[in-house]
């Protein structure tokens, strides 16, 4: 019979730190049968640990995205509408060609200067207080204005979104998990009519009146789905990649002296904070379509399957001395963004953003320390941030 982790049994220092429970898992092998904290027996599911088998699974077709293959439905899938990371192909191939074409590699070079721009605005008002949380100030702020002004959302009450964001990918509870959706479902069902009337130039009104060669159009759901992917997501994962990214800074105070040191260092240390703590912990969900192995561990069909993308990008086996983390080592082939078809949409947009602020928070703050222990790990097996990162300039 297979032995069942129960991942809860670890306490908050799971939640706290997790890498060195994937590091004792990886030891035992690659593939193991997980409870996820808080969860019942129904709740179990195949968690992958190791780098080569995590980057497999990321690329096996037989590891489906969308439940209803299996007759479940997710809670936001209910409310929202299908989106690229619940869909497999054809539908898949079809939905990440109509975005294609309107969030496409130049529109986030264009994006360039608004992003320094925003970055130099946010340090302008954070930097005379002489100390704050990062998080609050400069981290959340900065991904949220960009993606808000890149699919034309007005301006918002910045703190209510961040509350729906973080319970939609970081739920505190079931009832507030719904609870956002559905506010979230209803919000975005308003902004796409209010485009539909009043198109301007923003990637959503683009999205709308993105047409293929053969007619093919986005659905009401489908540009519902669309937005609230990549409004979560296109925020959520570089607050964490940011904050987390500083945070490996202050804590490894020599590898925060050679960047100062050499900018010229500042795209593979961006590398390095994505493979040594990225933003998403876990992949989303997959299902077995049919039987499969996954590193010689069998996995019946219809189970699900959670890929570690920290896990993997801490093996051993991939990145020698995995656990260290230094700047100047080669972090390339890591799975931060994911890996195969369902590779991250907006990792370019991620990518410009974390170079642009913690370039420019370490040229504008050269005294930048801590100031006080960070605040609570999220919870969850997903996203992996803080939220506050008390700092001193």
């Amino acid at each position: 019979m297979t032995e069942v982790i129960d991942l809860g049994g670890y306490g908050d220092a799971f939640r706290t730190d997790p890498h060195p429970v994937y590091a004792e898992l990886r030891a035992r092998g690659p593939v193991h049968r997980v409870r996820p904290p808080g969860g019942t027996a129904d709740h179990e599911t195949w968690l992958v640990v190791g780098y080569e088998e995590a980057r497999a699974a990321l690329a096996d077709p037989r590891l489906a995205k969308d439940p209803a293959k299996l007759g479940m439905t997710f809670l936001d899938e209910e409310h929202i509408g299908k989106y690229l990371l619940s869909v497999d192909p054809p539908d898949h191939t079809r939905l990440r060609s109509l975005v294609s074409r309107a969030f496409t590699a130049r529109r986030v070079e264009q994006l360039r200067p608004r992003v320094q721009q925003i970055t130099d605005e946010l340090l302008d008002a954070m930097l005379p207080h002489g100390s704050g949380d990062l998080v609050e100030s400069f981290a959340f702020p900065l991904p949220i204005t960009v993606i808000c002004e890149l699919l034309g959302v007005p301006e918002m009450d910045r703190a209510a979104f961040r509350e729906i964001s973080t319970e939609v990918v970081a739920p505190s509870g079931a009832d507030s998990e719904y609870d956002a959706v559905i506010r979230l479902a209803e919000y975005l069902t308003e902004l796409i009519d209010d485009k539909r009337r009043a198109p301007g130039d923003d990637l959503l009104s683009d999205l709308i009146r993105t047409t293929a060669e053969d007619g093919d159009r986005l659905s009401p759901g489908e540009l519902r789905g669309m937005a609230y992917l990549l409004l979560i997501a296109g925020h959520e994962t570089t607050v964490n990649l940011i904050a987390n990214g500083v945070h490996a800074l202050l804590t490894h105070p020599d590898q925060l002296a050679d960047l100062r040191a050499d900018m010229g260092l500042l795209d593979g240390a961006v590398e390095e904070m994505l493979r040594w703590e990225g933003p998403v912990e876990n992949a989303t969900f997959r299902f077995a379509a049919e039987p499969l192995e996954i590193g010689g561990v069998p996995v019946a069909q219809g189970q699900s399957v959670l890929v570690g993308l920290t896990a993997a990008d801490r093996d051993p086996k991939r990145y020698p001395d995995a656990d260290r983390f230094d700047i100047r080592r080669d972090p390339r082939g890591h799975v931060a963004f994911g890996h195969g078809i369902h590779f991250c949409l907006g990792a370019p947009l991620a990518r410009l953003e974390g170079r642009t602020a913690i370039r420019s928070l370490l040229e504008r703050a050269p005294a930048l320390a801590p100031d006080g222990p960070a605040g609570a790990w999220l919870p969850g097996m997903l996203i992996r941030g803080m939220r506050s990162l008390p700092v001193r300039w």
